[in-house]
């Protein structure tokens, strides 16, 4: 029988049974020690004389000592470095007893040089077993295990995460580590623990050679451009590229390669984001009262968390979902918690479109900043709803601005959409509509709002507020992004739905879009409309073949007919565009920051808006989507339906 096998049963004892199996072995290691200490110094192979038996009850102190510094709790299959070096310090420990016990009590025949040498036989001892041990309970762990169920995998990086990740790999016995890639050319053709590391030029040999079905990058401080140009370089080859799990959970020895994420697409589309300009957002928000409407959306709860780090006075959370609204208040909390920020957060389930409900949570929290992310942003369904897109979009911006401005709060920012330039769809045209409220808002400094109030004719509102717009595209991961989409469609075995061939959209991540809004919003002064930097429009076509090929599996298609998944032109939505813009003019101003340009776009003045505005407000309330596009047709440039 081998060790391995012979081993394998000491797995299945009690913790109690291993733990006083291993105490057993380290009081026949310290007696062990004593006897080759004296052999050492004195020559002496007989039985102890004298008073040297004394030396061996006294070598057992060792015990109270190991306890305390807690060596007999730990798991031997995954003793580190750490492990050894905290051993080190407890017979360290140990030895100064020792030491001083033997010279205190000078005990006939036994030279005080035992007590030195003792201990450092003690440590070599107990440290080599435990080492023995460790290699051969991982062997006989894996020997219980079915060998190599999954495939091969390749290592992109040789650094500790790679080497960590392919010593957990090895415990859990799942997937072979045939190789590590690295571009130290210092490493190249060395090995870790047999396994040879390469250069990415022989990257795609290699994967053919050995069939790698498998990638895994293991470089958690790879910068966003080159972890890009890693995955480009990698989207031919036919294997699953994913990433690092927590360096904690590799640590443990905890991993499986199911803990291991699919690439975000954040590696793929985004951009590593340029450094906030500190002092402004400062200005902006420390100490201040601040309010976010639609805080439990995708983009405002990342405005509502990258708010709480500024640390507001107070932060007022207005949703009209319960549960996002509970969901956003409960993780800004534990946020708070986790970085010791005194900021207060008042939930408020609450609609845009009560006008009496905004004006009472402006009353009673009177806001210094707002940013305004509550909207119906779905193409089809405000489409096919467009009274419910109008009142909301439209009408419930007139209601933010109106109790904004009553209870004199210094700015107002709206996130707006790319949607909004040359609409062909409702959606798009409200938040057109919405933008052109405001900017007629902050072109008056006394408004009057007796004409486009259904009730009591209030009095001229004085306005001191800055209002600002903040225009961007499809931000990747919202509940409206495609790629959330993607990713089910091939968990499901496809096909994969694309509207068009040759739709394209820009992309941003949700943490850089909400940095820049808050940027954009401190910089906002008179009803100016900042345009985000997306970058280059993505073809959503590409995107599918690339999140395809990198998910380990081929395009089936006419030149492929036996490829794995399928992808399906299902047609353009109603009120879908090829193509989206970000300015309707064509002359951007270049601000401070380098991603954000400020807009020059056309608007009617407040008086002229006015009328429009109530029979807008009328053909929705009544429903009459007819005359609603009519007059989306007439306030909104391009506006086709």
């Amino acid at each position: 029988m081998s060790l391995d096998r012979a081993l394998a049963p000491l797995l299945f004892w009690p913790r109690r049974a291993k733990q006083l199996l291993v105490l057993f072995v380290d009081l026949l290691t310290a007696l062990v020690a004593v006897w080759l200490a004296f052999f050492l110094r004195l020559d002496q192979f007989s039985l102890p004389v004298q008073q040297q038996a004394l030396v061996y009850p006294a070598a057992l102190l060792f015990v109270p000592v190991f306890i305390r510094m807690g060596l007999y709790r730990a798991v031997f299959r995954y003793t580190g470095l750490a492990a050894l070096l905290t051993i080190a310090l407890a017979v360290a420990v140990y030895g100064l007893i020792f030491f001083g016990l033997l010279l205190s009590m000078q005990w006939q025949g036994v030279p005080r040089s035992v007590g030195l040498i003792q201990p450092v036989l003690f440590l070599v001892l107990a440290g080599g077993w435990r080492v023995l041990a460790r290699s051969a309970l991982l062997s006989a762990s894996a020997a219980g295990k079915p060998a190599l169920l999954k495939g091969r995998l390749l290592i992109y990086g040789a650094g500790d995460a790679g080497a960590q990740t392919a010593f957990a790999l090895g415990v859990a016995r799942e997937y072979q580590v045939c190789g590590f890639v690295d571009d130290d050319p210092n490493k190249v053709g060395r090995s870790i623990n047999r396994v040879p590391i390469i250069a990415p030029a022989d990257v795609a040999g290699f994967v053919a050679r050995h069939g790698i079905g498998d990638v895994l990058l293991a470089i958690p401080s790879l910068s966003r451009e080159r972890r890009r140009e890693i995955i480009k370089s990698l989207q031919h080859l036919q294997v699953h590229v994913r990433s690092l799990p927590g360096l904690k959970d590799l640590a443990e020895g905890k991993v499986s390669i199911t803990d291991f994420q699919e690439l975000d697409i954040e590696d793929l589309l985004g951009r590593t984001p340029v450094p906030p300009d500190k002092a402004l957002l400062t200005d902006s928000l420390l100490g201040r009262v601040v309010l976010v409407t639609g805080a439990g959306g995708s983009i405002g709860s990342e405005l509502c968390r990258q708010i709480v780090l500024q640390r507001p006075l107070q932060l007022v959370l207005v949703e009209h979902n319960e549960f996002g609204l509970y969901s956003i208040h409960q993780e800004l909390l534990a946020l708070c918690r986790k970085h010791g920020l005194d900021v207060v957060l008042m939930p408020e389930l609450a609609s845009i479109r009560s006008l009496r409900r905004l004006r009472a949570v402006f009353a009673l929290y009177r806001p210094q900043v707002v940013y305004h992310a509550a909207a119906y942003k779905h193409v089809p369904l405000v489409q096919g709803n467009p009274a419910e897109g109008i009142l909301n979009n439209v009408f419930g911006t007139l209601n933010l601005a109106r109790a904004a401005l009553e209870v004199g709060a210094a700015q107002c920012v709206l996130i707006s959409t790319d949607k909004a330039v040359r609409p062909t769809n409702v959606m798009g045209a409200s938040k057109r509509v919405a933008e052109m409220v405001l900017q007629a808002l902050a072109d008056i400094r006394m408004v009057d709002f007796s004409a486009v109030d259904d009730r009591a004719a209030p009095p001229p509102v004085a306005n001191h507020t800055r209002i600002a717009m903040v225009r961007f595209g499809n931000v990747l991961g919202s509940s409206g992004s495609v790629v959330p989409l993607f990713r089910r469609q091939l968990r499901e075995g496809g096909p994969l739905t694309v509207t068009h061939a040759e739709v394209t959209r820009y992309f941003m991540t949700i943490p850089e879009a909400a940095q820049l809004v808050l940027q954009a919003g401190a910089m906002g002064k008179e009803g100016e409309v900042f345009v985000l930097d997306m970058g280059e429009p993505v073809k959503i076509m590409d995107l599918a073949r690339r999140m395809v090929m990198l998910s380990g599996m081929t395009v089936r298609d006419e030149a492929h007919p036996a490829g794995d998944i399928a992808i399906q032109i299902v047609g353009l939505r109603p009120g879908e565009k090829l193509y989206e813009e970000l300015l309707i003019g064509d002359n951007p101003e270049s601000t401070s920051h380098p991603r954000i340009m400020k807009a020059h776009e056309a608007f009617l003045p407040w008086d002229e808006l006015v009328p429009v505005l109530v029979r807008l407000r009328s053909a929705a309330v009544s429903g009459n989507a007819e005359v609603i596009h009519a007059l989306l047709g007439q306030l909104v440039s391009g506006y086709r339906h």
